[in-house]
């Protein structure tokens, strides 16, 4: 069973430096029937104008991936991490016992768009910790690869948490397969371009749950990058 997430229903936080959308309730956006799908919590879809950002605040007890899809995103947090992440990167950082950090856009004339995403973590009180790799999608066009995992492998950033998070770059027409192993779900999310999830129309900013399949299959009708989270 496949259960479409449109773009458009999303909730929304709008500020002159900011424009987000929120797959999942998030902030003074509530709905009932989106409160998050297995331990995935929240996809925010974040646009910072520049010079722009988020002031020094504080979280607990949550796994924060954040991932970029065009400019660049300057974060600062208490753990004495200050870095750059740009498109092709993944950063993870585990809240635990509390962590405050900083995120703005250290551009003067570009904006900044990235995904912010919530994982519920499988422990509560876990030392706070940062991580950020690096990933050629291009040069691995057409599958997916894994970028975050509960037991990460080829590179992938460490969850707390039985899930495993992958991305796929697609030329149009290109089409990546995910098998879906008895009992786990996935969440699929159209970051850029459109796509079609074993048959269904998916444009931009569009999610999907998937219960109860074996086989996820994604083709582009476009240039497409996809994230693809694989959940208990």
């Amino acid at each position: 069973m496949i259960t479409i997430r449109r773009a458009g229903e999303r909730g929304r936080t709008r500020f002159d430096w900011l424009d987000s959308r929120h797959t999942f309730s998030f902030g003074e956006y509530r709905d009932p029937r989106y409160m998050g799908f297995r331990a995935l919590r929240v996809i925010n879809d974040d646009r910072v104008e520049p010079g722009e950002g988020f002031a020094t605040h504080s979280h607990r007890d949550m796994e924060i991936v954040t991932y970029v899809l065009d400019g660049a995103i300057a974060h600062k947090d208490s753990t004495g991490t200050s870095t750059v992440i740009r498109p092709g990167e993944a950063q993870r950082m585990s809240a635990g016992t509390g962590i405050s950090h900083s995120e703005y856009n250290p551009s003067k004339s570009d904006r900044v768009r990235f995904l912010q995403i919530w994982i519920l973590p499988e422990t509560y009180g876990l030392e706070p910790e940062y991580e950020q790799r690096s990933f050629d999608l291009d040069k691995n066009r057409g599958r997916w690869l894994t970028i975050a995992a509960k037991e990460p492998r080829d590179g992938a950033v460490k969850i707390h948490q039985d899930v495993e998070v992958a991305a796929a770059r697609l030329s149009p027409g290109q089409q990546a397969t995910y098998r879906v192993k008895p009992g786990r779900h996935a969440w699929v999310q159209v970051a850029i371009g459109s796509a079609t999830l074993n048959g269904a129309a998916l444009a931009e900013g569009d999610g999907a749950a998937v219960s109860d399949e074996e086989i996820v299959e994604a083709k582009a009708t476009e240039e497409a990058e996809l994230l693809l989270f694989d959940l208990a």
